[in-house]
């Protein structure tokens, strides 16, 4: 009878320990799902049309003048192409998960042009402030003095 009582209770013990488990998984794959589709919508409203700087402050200094004229399209290659008419650069564009947590605040906006222009200063890992068909906010935090970084794309209206 012992046997059997102590059976029962590590049978029902196990059951407990795999349904919390169960629980567990469920809400991460459901964080995970809606991370996965902020960060589809701002990669497709970035690839829709071309974009302008507005606004670029690099370590207090406002920038922006630096990008005049020029506008910038996110190829689904992953290039991103910046042209004036008469300059014509290309770099890569991406969006990543920083930290891995998936979670719609740990999402980056990469920017890389392998140049030694203005173009350089573009270069960084920017956290998302803010993003929408038309318009998209980034920042970053520096690591050395603290100093915040923004940029903000405009979507070019024909």
């Amino acid at each position: 009878m012992k046997f059997k009582s102590l059976l029962a209770i590590c049978l029902i013990g196990s059951l407990s320990f795999i349904s919390c488990e169960d629980d567990d998984d469920d809400d991460n794959s459901s964080s995970s799902s809606q991370t996965s589709v902020v960060k589809k919508q701002i990669e497709t409203n970035v690839q829709d049309g071309e974009w302008r700087i507005t606004k670029f402050v690099d370590s207090g200094v406002n920038e922006t003048n630096n990008f005049t004229g020029y506008d910038f399209t996110f190829n689904s290659s992953g290039v991103l192409n910046a042209n004036n008419g008469t300059n014509d650069y290309n770099g890569t564009w991406s969006v990543t998960f920083d930290r891995g947590d998936d979670s719609p605040d740990d999402l980056d906006f990469n920017i890389n042009f392998n140049l030694t222009n203005d173009f350089q200063d573009l270069n960084d890992d920017w956290d998302i402030i803010s993003n929408s068909a038309t318009e998209i906010r980034l920042i970053d935090i520096s690591g050395g003095n603290g100093g915040i970084d923004s940029l903000t794309f405009q979507k070019r209206t024909l």
